[in-house]
């Protein structure tokens, strides 16, 4: 098996780590760097439970190769703190039920009012729709994001 070492930041810190050439980012983040907080799921980049930032935009890390985080910065909801506006407008707001959608949840909208900080709700429910929510019908997700984003928040 061909390996090769990447070298990228996660959540702000640098790692190293040595890993195979076909090594998928989700399956790397979770077994070697314990971030639990990124869902398998579909394993097709279809449901969003796995998204992550990388250099700050929104990939499925399940359907993503590790090697694309060379030199990168990736985000995953451990990397955000509790009092960020938008973990705190989900929180608050109760943008979720079961958890499971709500870290690649989270990180959609952070990456989107990182690229618009006070996008209308058509754009909100354009963005967050690459991720999939069985339990709470949408509606509390996109006004947690209106409210980050009035807020200020930013990725």
């Amino acid at each position: 098996m061909t390996s090769l070492r990447l070298t990228f930041r996660l959540n702000g810190a640098a790692v190293s780590r040595e890993v195979p050439t076909s090594a998928v980012l989700a399956e790397l983040l979770r077994e070697e760097f314990g971030c639990l907080g990124v869902k398998l799921a579909c394993s097709r980049a279809v449901c969003g439970a796995c998204t992550v930032l990388l250099d700050g935009a929104p990939v499925a890390s399940c359907a993503t190769f590790a090697f694309r985080a060379e030199g990168a910065e990736v985000t995953t909801i451990e990397g955000v703190p509790e009092d960020d506006p938008v973990r705190r407008a989900f929180a608050e707001h109760s943008a979720f039920q079961c958890g499971y959608c709500t870290p690649g949840m989270i990180l959609l909208a952070k990456a989107l009012l990182a690229r618009n900080p006070q996008p209308t709700r058509e754009e909100i429910v354009a963005w967050m729709s690459s991720g999939l929510c069985r339990c709470t019908g949408y509606q509390m997700i996109v006004e947690a994001v209106e409210i980050a984003g009035r807020a200020g928040a930013a990725a």
